[in-house]
C-alpha cells in the first residue's frame, strides 16, 4: 500500500504576523518617504528626473522582446556613445558648476587654487569609493567575467545585477545633485542626457542578459529593474547636497568622480575588447558633442 505524502502543516500565526508587520512597516517608510520627497520640491524634480532616466533604461529594453541580435559593432559604438555623453556630463554638469560653487561659497578662501583642489579631492574620492564597491562587492561584466569578493558563490544573475547596480548609482547621484547645484533648465539638460545615454544602455544590458543564457523576458525585467537605482541615487544625491551650500561643490565632485571611475574602468574596456575601436570612439565624440550642446544650449 502506498504511503501518502506528508501534508504541509500551515504556516503558523506568528509568521503571518511578522509577515504583517514587516509589510505595515514597508508601508509606514515608503509613506514616509513620499511625503518627504513631494514636501520638499528640489528633492521632487531630481525624482523625476531620476524616474525619466529609468523609464529610458526601460524604453531601450523593449526590442529584445522582438529581436535578440545586436551586433557587436553596434553594440561598441552605444557603449562608446554612453561613454561620451557621461563625460561631458561629468565636465559641463558637475565640475565647471563645482568650480563656480566652491569659489561662490569661499570655501578654503575661495580663490581659483582652493576651488580647484576642492574638486581635485572630490573627483579622487568619489573615484575611490567606486573603486572600493568595485573590489568589494561581487559582480559580473558582460565581457570581463566575474570580479569582488566571493562571486563564485552567487548565482550569475545577482551578479549581473550588482555589476549594473554599480554602473547606475554614479548616474542617479549626478542628477541629484545636478538639480541641487543648477537652475531647472541646466538640471533638466544634464538629466536628459543621461536618459539618452540610458536608452542605449538598457539595450546592451538585456542583450549581454539574453547571451549570457537568460530567458527574453528575464533579460527585460531584469534590464528594465537595472534603471531603478537611478531615482533613489537622484533623491540622496539631492538631499544630502541640497540643503548645504558647503557641500554642493564636493557632491558635485564626488559625482564627476564616480562617474569618471565608471567611464575608465567599465564603459571603455568594454567597447575596445572586439576589435571596434573606431567604433567606439566615434560613438564616444557624438556622444560628448551631444551632452555638450545639450548643457550649453539649454543651460
Amino acid at each position: 500500500m502506498a504511503t501518502q505524502p506528508p501534508r504541509k502543516s500551515p504556516r503558523p500565526a506568528r509568521e503571518w504576523i511578522g509577515f504583517a508587520i514587516v509589510a505595515a512597516g514597508a508601508l509606514a517608510l515608503v509613506s514616509q518617504f513620499w511625503s518627504f520627497v513631494r514636501a520638499d520640491p528640489l528633492v521632487w524634480n531630481a525624482l523625476l528626473g531620476g524616474s525619466v532616466a529609468a523609464l529610458a533604461t526601460a524604453l531601450g529594453t523593449l526590442p529584445v522582446l522582438f529581436s535578440q541580435k545586436l551586433p557587436e559593432r553596434l553594440q561598441d559604438t552605444l557603449f562608446g556613445f554612453g561613454a561620451g555623453v557621461m563625460l561631458a556630463a561629468c565636465a559641463f554638469s558637475l565640475i565647471i558648476p563645482g568650480l563656480d560653487a566652491a569659489r561662490s561659497t569661499g570655501v578654503f578662501g575661495g580663490g581659483a587654487w582652493a576651488a580647484g583642489g576642492v574638486i581635485g579631492t572630490a573627483i579622487l574620492l568619489g573615484g575611490l569609493v567606486l573603486m572600493t564597491m568595485d573590489r568589494v562587492l561581487p559582480h559580473e561584466h558582460f565581457i570581463k567575467g566575474r570580479e569582488g569578493q566571493s562571486g563564485r558563490q552567487l548565482r550569475r544573475t545577482w551578479l549581473f545585477v550588482f555589476a549594473i547596480a554599480l554602473h547606475n548609482v554614479p548616474e542617479g547621484l549626478a542628477i541629484g545633485v545636478g538639480y541641487a547645484a543648477n537652475n531647472g533648465v541646466r538640471a533638466d539638460a544634464l538629466a536628459t542626457g543621461i536618459a539618452i545615454q540610458d536608452v542605449p544602455e538598457g539595450l546592451v544590458v538585456a542583450v549581454a542578459l539574453l547571451a549570457a543564457g537568460y530567458s527574453r523576458l528575464f533579460a527585460v525585467l531584469i534590464g528594465m529593474a537595472s534603471g531603478l537605482v537611478e531615482p533613489l541615487g537622484a533623491v540622496l544625491g539631492a538631499a544630502v547636497v541640497g540643503h548645504s551650500a558647503m557641500l554642493l561643490p564636493w557632491g558635485l565632485g564626488f559625482a564627476a568622480g564616480a562617474m569618471l571611475f565608471v567611464i575608465s574602468h567599465e564603459i571603455i574596456p568594454e567597447s575596445h575588447r572586439k576589435g571596434h575601436e573606431a567604433y567606439a570612439t566615434s560613438g564616444l565624440m557624438i556622444g560628448f558633442v551631444l551632452m555638450m550642446l545639450l548643457d550649453t544650449a539649454l543651460g
